[in-house]
């Protein structure tokens, strides 16, 4: 009940079955920023990849004053690791009708270099235990997997805490 709670008022809109995973629900292009919004359907893809490459996937939204504030580590860890095939995915969770007032203007103005995608799908209740079973649904919320070596943490983080985490799936 308390992740209802939580993200209830978060997600507006319908679900949409019948939806691949790889095909965004929307696409919004504003000012040469392009973000594409999944259901859980379509992020599912994201959270799974099977290849050489260590995957940071942090969960944020533009409201939440802690996920602002670690942003920039993020940015700093793809940037500073992408020799070591590690790829950063912000997944917002902002409401969908604040993306194109709210979430594009920020990731313009803050020239987000991270792939950034938009999480649209209203059903939190289901997705959240999905992404990982001890997830509350707060956010700041990342994880850090390669393959099947999977580490997900429901915290704000440091620069230097995250990359001790990335380098822990490095060296693994």
């Amino acid at each position: 009940m308390k992740k209802l709670m939580y993200l209830a008022s978060c997600f507006c809109g319908v679900f949409l079955f019948g939806q691949t995973p790889s095909e965004p629900i929307t696409i919004y292009n504003q000012e040469d920023i392009k973000v594409a919004s999944y259901n859980y359907e379509g992020l599912e893809a994201f959270l799974k990849k099977k290849n050489d490459t260590i995957y940071v996937i942090n969960f944020w939204a533009t409201w939440c004053a802690p996920c602002i504030k670690e942003l920039p580590h993020f940015e700093n860890i793809g940037k500073q690791y992408a020799n070591n095939k590690v790829k950063v995915i912000l997944v917002s969770l902002d409401f969908p009708k604040k993306v194109e007032s709210n979430l594009i203007p920020y990731i313009k103005r803050k020239q987000l270099q991270s792939e950034v995608i938009h999480l649209d799908d209203p059903d939190a209740n289901s997705w959240i235990e999905k992404v990982n079973e001890k997830w509350s649904g707060a956010i700041p919320a990342t994880i850090i997997y390669k393959n099947d070596s999977y580490s997900f943490y429901e915290q704000s983080f440091t620069f230097e805490e995250l990359e001790k985490e990335v380098l822990i799936k490095i060296n693994e």
